[in-house]
Formats: C-alpha cells, sequence, structure tokens
C-alpha cells in the first residue's frame, strides 16, 4: 500500500512537471526598449506592458539609452520591441542619416506610431539664450550615445549655424543633466520626449530658475524641410511651472519590432494595444497617453507594418 502510495504520489508529480512544462513552454516573453527613467519612454512602456500581459504574454519595460539602442537592440536579438524616434528608424532601415555606412536595419518591422515627441531645450533662467544659436560657449548636455536626442540635437544646433565645437558639450541622460544644470555645472540640455517630462517637471518645480528655448524662426523652417519627420509644435503653458507656451519641433514616437518575431505575437500585442484595458491605463496613466489613438496609429510610419500588425489593422478597418 505504502509503495502504491509512492508510486501514485510520484505519478502525480511527473505530471505536475510536465503540465507546468506546457504552460512555461507556452508562455511567450516580449521585451520593450524604452529609455532612461527620467524621461517619457520609460513609463509609457510600462503603462502598455503591464496592460498587455496576460499568463500567456510577459510583456516587461527595460529601460535603455533610448531610441538607437532600441533598434540595436532589436537588431542584435536582445529585445523583442522598443522604442524609437520616427527619424531614427526610418535611418536605420534605409541604412541613411545616422545610419548610414553602417548597414540596414532591413527586419526592422513597425507596431504603431504613438504620440507626437517634443524638443525641449531648458536652460537656466537669466542666461542669456533666446535661440539655439546662443549656445556658442555654453556648456550643454546632447544626451547619451544611443538616443535619438543626442541625434536631434546635433541636427537643430547644425541647423542654427552651431558646431560642436562651438559648445562644451557633456553626453549624460535627462536626468542627470537636470542635477548639473541645478548644481551649476551645464548652462543647457537637450531632451525629446513627450511632455511633461519627468526631470523637467522635478527641476522647474524645485528650483523656479529653468527656461524653454524656442526652437522656431527660419532656421528651424529649414530644418523642416531637410528632415521631413521634424513637425511644427507646441510645449503648452503651464506644462512646467511658471513657463509660457513654448514653439519647438517634434518627431514621432514610434513602436518598433522585427520581422523575426511571429505574426501571431505582434498580432496579439498589437489587439492588447489598442483593447479596453489598455485606453483606460493609457488615459489614466501618463499625461501623452491620451495622445496614443488607433486615429494615429498608422501616421509618419518610414518602415513597413509587421505582417502582425497589419493583420489587426486590416480587421479593424483602419487599413485597406
Amino acid at each position: 500500500m505504502i509503495h502504491r502510495r509512492h508510486l501514485i504520489a510520484a505519478s502525480l508529480a511527473v505530471s505536475a512537471a510536465v503540465i507546468g512544462g506546457v504552460a512555461l513552454a507556452q508562455q511567450q516573453f516580449f521585451r520593450i526598449g524604452t529609455g532612461g527613467t527620467a524621461g517619457t519612454y520609460y513609463p509609457v512602456g510600462g503603462m502598455i506592458a503591464n496592460a498587455i500581459s496576460t499568463d500567456k504574454l510577459v510583456s516587461t519595460a527595460v529601460a535603455t539609452n533610448g531610441s538607437v539602442a532600441n533598434v540595436n537592440g532589436i537588431a542584435g536579438g536582445s529585445m523583442e520591441s522598443g522604442f524609437s524616434q520616427a527619424d531614427v528608424a526610418t535611418w536605420a532601415y534605409t541604412g541613411t542619416g545616422i545610419w548610414e555606412g553602417r548597414g540596414k536595419v532591413e527586419e526592422l518591422r513597425a507596431i504603431a506610431n504613438l504620440y507626437p515627441e517634443s524638443v525641449h531645450l531648458v536652460v537656466r533662467k537669466g542666461l542669456g539664450v533666446k535661440s539655439p544659436a546662443d549656445l556658442k560657449g555654453k556648456r550643454v548636455s546632447l544626451d547619451e550615445p544611443g538616443s535619438g536626442t543626442l541625434v536631434n540635437a546635433r541636427a537643430i544646433l547644425a541647423a542654427f549655424g552651431v558646431r560642436e565645437a562651438d559648445i562644451k558639450p557633456e553626453f549624460v541622460k535627462p536626468n542627470q543633466a537636470a542635477e548639473k544644470l541645478r548644481d551649476g555645472s551645464v548652462d543647457a540640455f537637450f531632451f525629446t520626449g513627450g511632455y511633461p517630462a519627468g526631470a523637467i517637471t522635478e527641476l522647474a518645480s524645485a528650483s523656479g530658475g529653468i527656461e524653454l528655448v524656442p526652437i522656431t524662426g527660419p532656421e528651424a523652417a529649414k530644418l523642416r524641410e531637410s528632415a521631413r519627420f521634424f513637425a511644427v509644435d507646441e510645449i503648452p503653458a503651464g506644462t512646467y511651472k511658471d513657463i509660457p507656451a513654448v514653439p519647438t519641433v517634434a518627431v514621432g514616437a514610434q513602436w518598433v519590432t522585427s520581422s523575426k518575431v511571429p505574426a501571431d505575437t505582434v498580432y496579439v500585442v498589437t489587439k492588447s494595444l489598442w483593447s479596453d484595458k489598455t485606453r483606460t491605463a493609457l488615459d489614466t496613466g501618463h499625461a501623452k497617453g491620451k495622445a496614443i489613438t488607433p486615429a494615429t496609429a498608422l501616421l509618419g510610419l518610414g518602415i513597413p507594418l509587421h505582417p502582425g500588425a497589419e493583420r489587426f489593422y486590416k480587421e479593424a478597418g483602419l487599413l485597406k
């Protein structure tokens, strides 16, 4: 009898292990490369990851250096998806711009356009900087290598006649740049992301000693003509404490993946993105969440849709 009980117990343990193994095999992991924790990619990615996760699909938001790092991570297979600025994704896919000579990332595919990312140029109050052209001789953080902000900052400086040799550049994350601006070790920093950005909100509230510099005028118009992924934008008054409305430029934030990720997986991910559950999370979780809508999901895509995403958009009547 004891021997029989042991056999039954052993049989049940084996069955449980097999069932557990099957469940584990059926469970899929879908990482989303985001950005620094002080930016907008990270909290938005976290909201989306939490909302689309189920017992079969486990999605996680991964902090990274941003757009360029995310594209490289997808190409290298260290993550299934990531957020990228529209310009960076297009350059990577076509092997142009900053990707010229590096080889095309031909497997890059789009899941959705998410929201406009505004270029912020933050300076110490009273510095006398009224335009990017006034940054000559100043200590300016351009963000980390691997970030879309760094790409945009260099393009904007060039458009306004400022060479990197004309400034004292630093290459740190926005939260570190904000700390350096607060302690006086930098004069200004660039940040491309959806407003309000946590690091800038905290800086404006804590010190009250910052200004946002307009990126406008004929130089900005010429920049938009030569780089059509830039669009006219405005950071509204009151977005940051005591700062009036500021004209600037923006690029689209896009969710991208690889053609190597199975179509069924991306179909489920895309369908979950536009579910009621995710809609509630986006509307209540972050100020930029409300800008993420199916109506703008296909705008400004410079790379092909993933077949799984394409299937969903056709079923939803958003794509013919």
